[in-house]
């Protein structure tokens, strides 16, 4: 409560510490592709050191000196893309990192709960799919499940997040 002495609502409080760790996310590189890989990446590693920013992360807009010198490293990257087309852009890359962390933060979240890893989740529900599966009501699933890739969290964020700015750099080029 003593806190509350200098800083007058909880919302404040919680602001100030997203932009404490904003100062941590320093999106750097040549290019705006490179910076906003950095963004991604750098933003992530964050959520992952301190999960309570998964919560706060994606609400309203963060306006401290942090969160503001980290837009606009990012928007000065993007100079020369079309003014109309940056915050588009930037907006995309920070919708799929918050969707990215949230949905691996609430996994670990759910694993620490339950205390059921992943292979023991896909060993309990295995024989559920199994059956499902061969009513052949799902056969597209099915197939994407049985041979497609399976893929750790590093490695799916890193593909998503180039099959993103691949199409941002078409869209930006055409």
């Amino acid at each position: 409560m003593r806190l509350y002495g200098y800083i007058a609502t909880k919302e404040e409080l919680l602001d100030l510490m997203v932009d404490a760790i904003y100062a941590q996310i320093r999106p750097a590189g040549d290019g705006w592709r490179e910076v906003l890989r950095s963004l991604a990446e750098t933003t992530r590693q964050a959520a992952h050191e301190h999960e309570w920013l998964a919560d706060l992360i994606g609400g309203r807009p963060q306006f401290g000196p942090h969160a503001l010198a980290r837009g606009e490293a990012v928007v000065a990257a993007m100079a020369g893309v079309d003014v109309d087309t940056v915050m588009p852009v930037v907006d995309a890359v920070n919708a799929y990192v918050i969707g990215a962390v949230r949905r691996e933060i609430t996994e670990r979240r759910a694993e620490r709960a339950t205390g059921i890893d992943e292979q023991q989740w896909q060993a309990a529900f295995g024989p559920y799919l199994e059956r499902t599966f061969a009513t052949g009501r799902f056969p597209a699933l099915s197939t994407v499940i049985r041979d497609g890739a399976h893929l750790d969290a590093d490695q799916t964020f890193r593909t998503g997040l180039d099959f993103l700015l691949d199409g941002i750099q078409a869209s930006i080029s055409s």
